[in-house]
C-alpha cells in the first residue's frame, strides 16, 4: 500500500522540522507539504491532497481553527490531528465539534503523536482519557440551560480575540493577526463584554489574562 500523505501546519520552522523527521521514520505515512499558514495550507490541501493534516491552532497571520471549518468544507474525507500548546480542556471538544478527529498537546511525547495520526487514519477519534471520560460524562448528564464557563459561553471567533487579549496583544494587533477590520475585533470585544458580564475593556483584559494563565496549565 502507499504511504499515508500528510500535511505539516505550524507556525514555527523547528516544530515542523521535528515533525517531518518524525513522520518519515514510519514507512507507512509521508510528509506531502508544510505550511505556516492558512492561506498557503488550503492551497496545499487542494494541490496535494494529503489524507490527514496536523495543524497547530496558532498559525501565522490566521486561526488555526479557521483553517479546520475551511478545510472540512474543501476536503471533507481529510482526517485532521490538531496538536497544540494551549490546554486541552478548553479546546478539545470545540475542535471535535468543529470537525476534526483528535488533539493532542504539545509536550507530550512523540510516539503518541505517531499513534494518534494511525489512529484517526483508521476512523478513531484520538483524544486523552481525560477528556475521553469527560465527554462521556457530559453525555450521560443531563444538560444545565446556562454554564459559567468561558469556553462554552463564546463563539469560537470571539474565544479566539479573548484568548489574544489575553497574550498581551492590542486591538490593532489581534486585527492584523486574524487579518480583519479593526472594527470587526471591536465588536467581538463588545460581544464578550456582554456575555461575560464585564463592566469595560480594562475588565477585559485582565480576565482574558487569568483565562490564558490558568488554560495553557498542562492538564494533569
Amino acid at each position: 500500500m502507499k504511504p499515508a500523505k500528510v500535511l505539516i501546519v505550524d507556525d514555527h520552522p523547528i516544530v515542523r522540522e521535528g515533525l517531518k523527521q518524525l513522520i518519515q521514520q514510519d514507512e507507512a505515512l509521508e510528509v506531502c507539504g508544510e505550511a505556516e499558514d492558512c492561506g498557503a495550507a488550503l492551497q496545499l490541501i487542494q494541490s496535494a491532497q494529503p489524507d490527514v493534516a496536523v495543524v497547530d491552532l496558532s498559525l501565522k497571520k490566521s486561526s488555526g481553527m479557521d483553517l479546520l471549518k475551511s478545510a472540512k468544507k474543501m476536503a471533507p474525507e481529510m482526517k485532521i490531528l490538531v496538536l497544540s500548546m494551549y490546554n486541552e480542556s478548553v479546546y478539545a471538544e470545540r475542535v471535535l465539534r468543529a470537525g476534526a478527529n483528535g488533539y493532542l498537546m504539545k509536550h507530550q511525547a512523540m510516539t503518541n503523536i505517531l499513534d494518534g495520526i494511525h489512529r484517526i487514519l483508521n476512523r478513531e477519534i484520538c483524544v486523552s482519557d481525560n477528556i475521553a471520560k469527560k465527554i462521556l460524562h457530559e453525555f450521560a448528564q443531563q444538560p444545565s440551560p446556562l454554564s459559567d464557563n468561558i469556553s462554552e459561553i463564546l463563539s469560537d471567533r470571539e474565544l479566539e480575540v479573548f484568548g489574544l487579549y489575553g497574550q498581551g496583544l492590542k486591538t490593532r494587533d489581534i486585527a492584523d493577526r486574524l487579518n480583519v477590520s479593526v472594527k470587526t475585533i471591536e465588536s467581538h470585544r463588545e460581544h464578550i463584554i456582554q456575555k461575560l458580564h464585564l463592566k469595560n475593556s480594562a475588565e477585559l483584559v485582565c480576565k482574558a489574562v487569568e483565562f490564558v494563565l490558568t488554560e495553557q496549565k498542562p492538564s494533569e
